[in-house]
């Protein structure tokens, strides 16, 4: 038979974790009261998805007399959470010193600056649903990309995400994208800047880096990486703007499953193939194709 818990012992184990709370390590915040609320932020970009596929999630029959009504039901709480949270993220680093002062109508500014931006948004991602559809045999319908594609979900979230991190919002863009990375396996950081018609087929595995620059229609499969060259912080730090460390792709390249690319001054050249499993760290002109361990295929042969 187990031995009864022995309160004092439990008591004392307590007693030990509050006081490693006393030492200098950063996690040991206890103003966390202040910090932007993760649930509130998914549950806001939950409001947001709908009201870009709303066709696709309404729970009643939709006509453009009840359509405005329909969007008003998921874009006044989107609104309402991301201004609340955005003005607690910018709090919180102004009073980090890690911000200069924003002003008092930033986040709604911010929120308004969004949801003007959503009817273009909207045709972007459009550009993508078509990319997966047309890119892959499998799929039986729009409808299917868009409800069942993981690819859909990490990009919806990164273009929300891009918006908010070209508009220095600190914090949220990170836990939007780092929530899709969750959902799909596609890890984008928001500073990425993707082309429309951008389609990452099975997904899993994929990163792209912060400062990678994709063009439009770049076909991306499994486990690919486009990443930085290993660096230090302290190689930076000084920096007012992120140093471009990942790769430029130019438009309608295509790369294979396992392909890793890497560093900021690495362009793959517009309409080049990159085939699985390649490793590179240098440009290559348009039209390329790559195979093997990064041999180049002769110009003749192209």
């Amino acid at each position: 038979m187990a031995k009864p818990l022995k309160t004092r012992d439990l008591e004392a184990a307590i007693d030990r974790i509050v006081h490693s709370y006393d030492g200098p390590e950063e996690i040991n915040n206890l103003e966390s009261a202040a910090l932007p609320n993760k649930r509130a932020i998914i549950d806001a970009f939950k409001h947001l998805k709908p009201v870009i596929y709303m066709g696709f999630y309404s729970q009643r029959s939709l006509t453009r007399d009840n359509l405005r009504y329909a969007l008003s039901e998921h874009l006044y709480p989107a609104f309402e959470i991301l201004v609340e949270q955005i003005a607690r993220a910018v709090s919180y680093d102004e009073a980090a010193g890690r911000l200069p002062p924003q002003g008092a109508n930033y986040s709604e500014e911010v929120m308004l600056g969004l949801l003007q931006e959503l009817p273009t948004i909207r045709r972007t991602l459009n550009a993508d649903v078509l990319a997966a559809y047309e890119g892959d045999p499998a799929a039986r319908s729009i409808e299917e990309v868009v409800f069942s594609y993981p690819v859909i979900e990490a990009i919806t979230a990164h273009r929300l995400a891009h918006f908010l991190y070209r508009r220095g919002v600190p914090m949220i863009p990170r836990i939007i994208s780092e929530y899709a990375h969750g959902e799909t396996g596609v890890d984008i950081h928001p500073g990425a800047e993707i082309g429309e018609g951008f389609f990452v087929d099975h997904c899993t595995g994929v990163v792209i880096g912060e400062t990678a620059k994709l063009g439009r229609c770049v076909k991306i499969y499994q486990g690919v990486t486009l990443g930085a060259l290993s660096t230090k912080r302290s190689d930076y730090s000084d920096a007012p703007m992120p140093a471009k460390r990942h790769p430029t792709i130019e438009d309608n390249v295509t790369i294979y499953a396992g392909a890793t690319i890497l560093g900021g001054d690495t362009v793959i050249g517009a309409g080049s193939v990159i085939g699985g499993n390649v490793w590179l760290v240098r440009s290559v002109p348009p039209g390329t194709k790559i195979f093997g361990r990064g041999k180049e295929e002769p110009a003749s042969e192209r």
